[in-house]
């Protein structure tokens, strides 16, 4: 198989998992235990809120080869909403390598109309002024709202500092409109799943130079693992999937999704 070869070199890197979500939170040693089984030799976890942000932030101080991120989720309507400055003072925090998650996400109107949502694009305007501030990338989300999304980073210039589309969902025509504004595409477990032909085969055309690779843990967790608890430590299955969709050897996925991840998160360390 395409996706098989020596492994005693190939490391992995989860560029996008929660950790400090309670049900990983409490078993830490066995999840990095689990980690370094696997090959994973970085992770970074994600902020969602400002109140969860210092265990976020004490997470990555604990442990060298976890960094972390900045930000409010779309999805997350009563919580205290960022400033730029407070963003871009958070940032300044030693291993802080990104600014997000942010973006748009109107799966769940409850009968509101996209109008209503103008408050999810006026935090994502400010996710992106503080990326731009920082030079920081962003981690962006989007669901059911792909076209906002991309006119917002357009009019909003987020291609300055790049970031990623992360667990990426859409259509190639989705893809290629964030290539075009130098964003990194990023995988998931979902793409492992029967059901998703359409992102298998946008993981195919995705530029290898262009690709990461995540859990998005404790959620969504890979073929032959789906419907349990995700762990950074399953990326590996990301990658040996991605690997024999595109027919190309997992050690050349491994290397690229690596060094595309302290390309584009430049002040994480090797």
């Amino acid at each position: 198989m395409p996706g098989t070869g020596n492994r005693s070199h190939i490391m992995f890197i989860d560029s996008h998992c929660h950790i400090n979500f309670p049900e990983l939170a409490e078993q830490m040693p066995d999840l990095l235990a689990r980690m370094r089984e696997n090959k994973v030799s970085h992770a970074l976890c994600v902020s969602v809120d400002l109140p969860t942000l210092p265990q976020v932030l004490e997470i990555a101080a604990q442990h060298e080869n976890v960094y972390a991120s900045v930000g409010v989720h779309p999805d997350y309507e009563d919580t205290p909403e960022p400033s730029v400055d407070d963003l871009v003072r958070l940032a300044a925090t030693p291993k802080v390598v990104a600014i997000g998650e942010t973006g748009l996400d109107y799966y769940r109107l409850e009968g509101r109309s996209i109008e209503d949502m103008e408050w999810q694009r006026e935090r994502f305007r400010t996710h992106i002024r503080a990326a731009r501030a920082t030079g920081k990338p962003l981690i962006i989300h989007t669901r059911s709202a792909a076209d906002d999304t991309l006119r917002l980073m357009r009019e909003e210039e987020a291609g300055e500092p790049a970031g990623v589309m992360h667990c990426f969902t859409e259509s190639w025509d989705v893809a290629k409109g964030a290539l075009d504004q130098n964003f990194y595409i990023s995988f998931s477990g979902i793409v492992t799943f029967k059901s998703a032909r359409d992102l298998q085969d946008v993981a195919r055309r995705v530029p290898l130079e262009r690709m990461l690779i995540e859990t998005d843990s404790p959620y969504l967790a890979p073929v032959p693992y789906r419907g349990k608890l995700n762990q950074p430590g399953y990326v590996r299955h990301v990658a040996e999937f991605i690997a024999d969709l595109r027919g190309e050897p997992l050690q050349k996925i491994a290397e690229a999704t690596s060094e595309n991840f302290f390309r584009l998160f430049s002040t994480a360390k090797h």
